[in-house]
């Protein structure tokens, strides 16, 4: 504000300073409560429908035909955890070299750009292109649906994401911490290891449990790659394997029993309630520590 205008136009210029701030504030508090809302919303309608199907049958059975005597979800459980877990096995370790040489050994190369490039393009792609993918490359060639397919594609979608905040949390570590340890004679690689890594090993965990939470909920890849069993999850390699998304995919959309929608509503409780269990529990295990 020019010092030498009148008071009267700086007293206006500075009513709407403040009222434009107090707009800014308002539209924010209103964005927070809708997302807030919305969450709020669909936690109350999947705790309102699937709470009535919980159970310890419900949590101990496998999955039955209709009209079977206590069915369950448990073995669209075990699938699930053990899909995501050859996810994560097939996808952290390179997803995590990747990180570190994009922020560490290529920071300005033109090959850590094309690679960045192509990883912000994966992120953007569909979920539904990956199993679709997945299922020309392994299921067509070898003639059949499987757990270990259904890991493949949910390693796909993983890669990109752990790569990228991986290098994003190691960008964030000082260099003078890099500088030190070169200082004190260590190999740029021990030093990467001993002291970036574990400066920012907060972060990187946090990232790789989030990236795991996000695959675990995914429905369409899994839909062209391990598909559905009511069997417990035996032939990971060679057999379609059951999982909690495509059996809620069957219940609530392709079934006409309303027992089944029960089932359904009741095995988006549990996903929801463990992915929210994932989240909350890294964030709080992981959570910095403020030093006063």
């Amino acid at each position: 504000m020019d010092p030498f205008a009148p008071l009267e136009n700086r007293r206006r210029g500075l009513r709407f300073r403040k009222f434009l701030d107090r707009m800014i504030r308002i539209a924010s508090l209103a964005a927070l409560a809708a997302g807030l809302g919305g969450m709020l919303w669909i936690l109350y309608t999947v705790i309102d429908h699937g709470a009535g199907a919980l159970g310890w049958d419900f949590l101990t059975e496998p999955s039955k035909p209709y009209g079977a005597d206590h069915p369950g979800i448990a073995n669209a459980l075990l699938g699930t955890l053990l899909i995501t877990f050859g996810a994560a096995l097939m996808a952290l370790p390179p997803a995590l070299g990747a990180g570190i040489y994009l922020a560490e050994f290529g920071r300005g190369s033109r090959t850590a750009h094309w690679i960045r490039f192509s990883a912000n393009v994966m992120m953007g792609v569909p979920s539904v292109l990956v199993g679709l993918f997945i299922y020309a490359l392994w299921v067509v060639p070898t003639g059949k649906f499987s757990g270990f397919a259904g890991s493949l594609a949910l390693a796909v979608i993983m890669f990109p994401v752990v790569m990228r905040t991986t290098e994003d949390i190691l960008t964030m570590v000082p260099d003078a911490l890099r500088e030190s340890a070169l200082a004190l004679g260590m190999t740029r690689a021990r030093a990467v290891c001993r002291i970036v890594c574990r400066a920012g090993r907060n972060g990187l965990v946090t990232g790789v449990l989030l990236a795991v939470a996000r695959v675990s909920g995914e429905t369409a890849p899994l839909l062209f790659t391990a598909l559905w069993s009511d069997g417990w999850p035996t032939g990971y390699f060679r057999e379609p394997t059951s999982n909690l998304p495509v059996l809620i995919t069957e219940y609530a959309t392709n079934s006409p029993f309303p027992e089944q929608h029960a089932a359904g509503w009741g095995a988006a409780l549990v996903v929801m309630a463990l992915i929210l269990l994932l989240n909350i529990g890294c964030r709080v295990l992981f959570k910095e520590k403020k030093h006063v």
